[in-house]
């Protein structure tokens, strides 16, 4: 075995470990639930606070710039007040400070970026989005993981529960089926600070968020569509009019 394909070997394993969307071939125990995803300011706004808050401990978010926020309906000045701990100005990418060998060190492989993850699903009206929403609900406690921690969606997931405290605790009921499979449930034993609802609605928030940062001009790219669209329609009718009054003495 070559170098390179250590290497490469290498690189899967970090994937498998740190990336959930990618880590989808093998289908989850758990049915996908639909993502309420929104594009209202005050969502994504709350999701871009979660992001910052939790996410961004381990993960960056490295082809968005901090300033990108005010597309969202934040001030610069919010951004800077509440969004930014560690000096940056508010033009910098919204990178984390720690650095893939130390990452790899302490955690046995780098946490991927997470700027396009909720693209790398097809097959939804929202790509990725319905997977990131039920995988982030489905974290239960399990004391033969290094983390304390495993999902119904990712079984034997490498990441911790970050939103243990919002959420609370969950245990898993497996049950044995006669056709071979396996059904789980989750029944939450030790409720966190917020309540079921809220909870998903974070959730949702922050997936919406993560949305919107895989394409942030996608609203605009929708509304000039219909525009272009509204246009063929309005070219087509005069087209068609002309060539009538046209051809009128032919036919």
């Amino acid at each position: 075995m070559t170098i390179g394909m250590l290497k490469n070997l290498k690189r899967l394993f970090a994937v498998a470990l740190f990336a959930p969307a990618l880590a989808l071939a093998a289908g989850p125990m758990a049915p996908l639930d639909k993502a309420p995803v929104s594009t209202d300011p005050a969502a994504l706004q709350h999701g871009a606070a979660l992001f910052v808050n939790y996410c961004m401990n381990c993960h960056s978010a490295s082809f968005v710039r901090y300033n990108k926020l005010t597309e969202i309906g934040l001030t610069e000045d919010q951004i800077r007040d509440n969004l930014m701990f560690t000096g940056e100005r508010v033009g910098d990418l919204m990178k984390i400070a720690m650095r893939p060998a130390e990452s790899k060190e302490w955690f046995g492989a780098a946490p991927p970026d997470l700027t396009l993850i909720a693209r790398q699903r097809s097959g939804h009206t929202y790509p990725g989005a319905d997977w990131l929403y039920t995988y982030m609900r489905q974290f239960y406690r399990d004391p033969e993981r290094p983390t304390g921690w495993n999902n119904l969606v990712f079984e034997n997931v490498g990441m911790p529960h970050v939103f243990w405290e919002l959420q609370g605790d969950q245990v898993a009921h497996f049950t044995e089926n006669g056709d071979g499979t396996t059904t789980a449930t989750l029944e939450l034993v030790r409720p966190g600070l917020m309540s079921v609802e809220e909870y998903d609605k974070a959730v949702a928030d922050l997936v919406s968020f993560l949305v919107w940062m895989g394409e942030p001009g996608a609203e605009r790219r929708k509304s000039i569509g219909y525009i272009v669209l509204l246009f063929i329609a309005v070219f087509t009718a005069l087209a068609y009019a002309l060539k009538k009054n046209y051809w009128r003495d032919i036919h």
